[in-house]
């Protein structure tokens, strides 16, 4: 998780309503460089805090708050559909122990506070073969599909900053694109190849400077996604925008992409988030070696 260097909250915090301390807080973390979505995320989960202790001013909060919040959220989960899914619970409480600790410390009252474990994960990465991209790229309807699939298959481009990029963002002589709204709030360049170079000659030419190249929603480009698929024939639960991100990191690597460079290219902070597509190579590794030497 990213950490942000906020601004010290005003000397009377101690005096303003909870929400109001909210309020301000939020504006900190914007100014420190929070996305909105960021920001979204982390009043969700201190509103739901707030909302559980009841206090009205900043100065009624205590550390008994928090681990009364924590503990009936283990216990008894979110007031919301998916409400008995245990490991959506332990996912979101987790996200939220991080956000209302942050809000805490900041506040000064707590400056180390026991989080909630993130849940391992069990499913493993779904990836789409070169068959089932080929059949993807043929049942493509019009220009729109094409370059969906051609830009998220050669730039592992994450969803939103598909949905981001203008007209202007492209350099079609050198084959790249500068995101401007990449995740975590910094610009980085990805790097496209022939065939969505081919797409984009052609589509360029019919836009204008500040016009979105895929001017669509997140849920758009979803279904778009999932009706290409059944047209392809694939399963569409196997096909999204992120298995085509999943599908690029991992045959970049299978062609000898080092790790470092894959990881600026995806935009990781982290490279411990990139290393995941190792274990993948790993297994096709294991599959290989025991289809040869027939191993049980």
């Amino acid at each position: 998780m990213v950490k942000f260097e906020l601004p010290p909250p005003p000397e009377d915090i101690s005096d303003y309503t909870v929400w109001e301390a909210l309020d301000e807080f939020l504006v900190a973390l914007q100014s420190a460089g929070a996305s909105e979505k960021t920001v979204k995320a982390y009043r969700a989960g201190i509103s739901d805090f707030l909302k559980f202790t009841g206090k009205e001013y900043i100065r009624e909060l205590s550390v008994k708050d928090y681990i009364k919040w924590r503990l009936e959220r283990l216990r008894k989960g979110f007031l919301r559909s998916w409400s008995r899914d245990r490991r959506k619970i332990q996912t979101t409480l987790h996200y939220y122990s991080l956000f209302v600790r942050s809000f805490l410390k900041w506040l000064g009252i707590a400056d180390k506070l026991p989080i909630v474990k993130k849940p391992r994960t069990r499913s493993r990465i779904t990836t789409l073969t070169s068959k089932e991209v080929l059949k993807l790229l043929e049942a493509s309807r019009d220009v729109i599909d094409l370059l969906i699939v051609s830009l998220l298959i050669e730039t592992g481009l994450r969803a939103q900053e598909l949905l981001s990029i203008r007209a202007s963002d492209v350099d079609l002589e050198n084959n790249e694109i500068i995101v401007r709204n990449a995740k975590y709030g910094e610009e980085r360049i990805v790097f496209f190849g022939p065939l969505s170079k081919t797409v984009l000659k052609h589509y360029l030419s019919s836009l204008g400077p500040d016009d979105r190249l895929v001017p669509l929603s997140y849920s758009g480009l979803y279904k778009r996604l999932k009706t290409l698929a059944k047209r392809a024939g694939i399963d569409p639960k196997k096909v999204r925008p992120h298995v085509l991100r999943h599908t690029f990191a991992t045959e970049a690597l299978r062609r000898g992409m080092n790790l470092p460079v894959l990881q600026a290219l995806l935009g990781h902070k982290d490279i411990k988030t990139t290393q995941v597509y190792i274990h993948l190579l790993k297994e096709d590794l294991r599959r290989e070696y025991l289809r040869v030497f027939g191993v049980s």
